[in-house]
């Protein structure tokens, strides 16, 4: 008998290392330091122990390093689906040329295509970095649909936080004034829609936030508010469920590699959110906050939410207008 279950899509950017230290300013993401070797295998066993396949966003550039192709082959090669986080995880595509960032998709398929076997069809920009040029380069590449759109009414807090904990310089912080996107972006539906483009449409899986509130609820702040009390986490969780019925959301959550990670695994990212936990706690957090939407929700990937919205939904169209962007 099919489920009956509302689905769920479960997404994870493998964010690296170096690309979290090269975002924050650290120079010692020249040397391109990794943790894949580490989180990726018990991120394979979380799942496999809950027979769920996700979608993974991988970064060309950790795609192309040979230090990295058995960790990123294994993901592909355990039945999960593949996307396209961009090739060198700039958080300022807003920045790009056109012809930039075609180059920039083509170099990340293809490393991808070489490790994994797989050509990518879905894309998520670093740092929620969208425009309108990303979308029509990404329709123009035969891209299925985008999942970059971020509407979290906490968005300009969390970039003001980021400058005043880190010594960026004044051309790094202009570089970054769009990462995390802005308050505007909020404003933004919660539920899936489609971009018009003139004459075709992209459609777009927006990282879901609480409906209503807009407050951010992927798994990397379920796991912050677990560090002061799990009982809170647990009853922000059971709001956001109970929202999501009401509003008949189906979400689509996303997920980090510090999900998995403690603070044992890497001292270097003590200061990022939740990493002060011992792994046996995130783990333990995590198997609270998958497990309690599985009771709730069908758990598919970013592909199949999409092939089952368009089969059932009436999507509603936006242009792609973004605050200090002229069309």
């Amino acid at each position: 008998m099919a489920s009956s279950k509302p689905l769920m899509s479960l997404s994870l950017d493998l964010d690296n290392k170096w690309s979290y230290l090269r975002t924050y300013g650290n120079d010692d993401w020249k040397s391109f330091p990794s943790y894949l070797d580490i989180v990726v295998p018990r991120i394979l066993e979380f799942f496999e122990e809950r027979d769920i396949k996700i979608t993974f966003y991988i970064v060309g550039k950790d795609a192309e390093l040979e230090q990295n192709h058995k960790a990123i082959a294994s993901l592909s090669a355990a039945g999960h689906e593949i996307g396209n986080h961009s090739f060198f995880h700039e958080p300022w595509l807003h920045l790009y040329s056109e012809e930039e960032f075609n180059e920039d998709l083509e170099k990340s398929e293809a490393a991808i295509r070489a490790v994994t076997g797989v050509q990518t069809t879905s894309f998520r920009g670093p740092g929620y970095s969208l425009t309108e040029m990303t979308l029509r380069v990404l329709k123009k590449r035969g891209y299925d649909f985008d999942a970059t759109a971020f509407p979290n009414i906490l968005n300009p807090l969390s970039r003001a936080y980021l400058f005043a904990t880190t010594n960026l310089s004044k051309e790094e912080k202009q570089q970054r004034k769009a990462l995390f996107g802005s308050f505007s972006d909020a404003f933004r539906p919660v539920k899936p829609y489609q971009w018009d483009l003139g004459d075709e449409t992209l459609l777009e899986l927006p990282v879901t936030t609480m409906p209503l509130f807009k407050t951010p609820i992927h798994f990397s702040y379920l796991t912050y508010l677990g560090m002061f009390s799990t009982g809170l986490a647990r009853a922000y969780l059971a709001t956001v469920i109970g929202m999501c019925k009401f509003s008949r959301t189906q979400p689509s959550l996303l997920l980090h590699p510090l999900d998995f990670m403690g603070a044992e695994d890497d001292k270097d990212l003590a200061t990022f959110p939740g990493m002060r936990l011992p792994v046996s706690k995130k783990l333990e957090l995590m198997s609270i906050f998958v497990d309690r939407l599985c009771r709730t929700f069908k758990p598919v990937t970013m592909s199949k939410h999409v092939a089952e919205i368009r089969g059932s939904q009436s999507l509603r169209s936006f242009e792609p207008v973004f605050a200090g962007q002229e069309r």
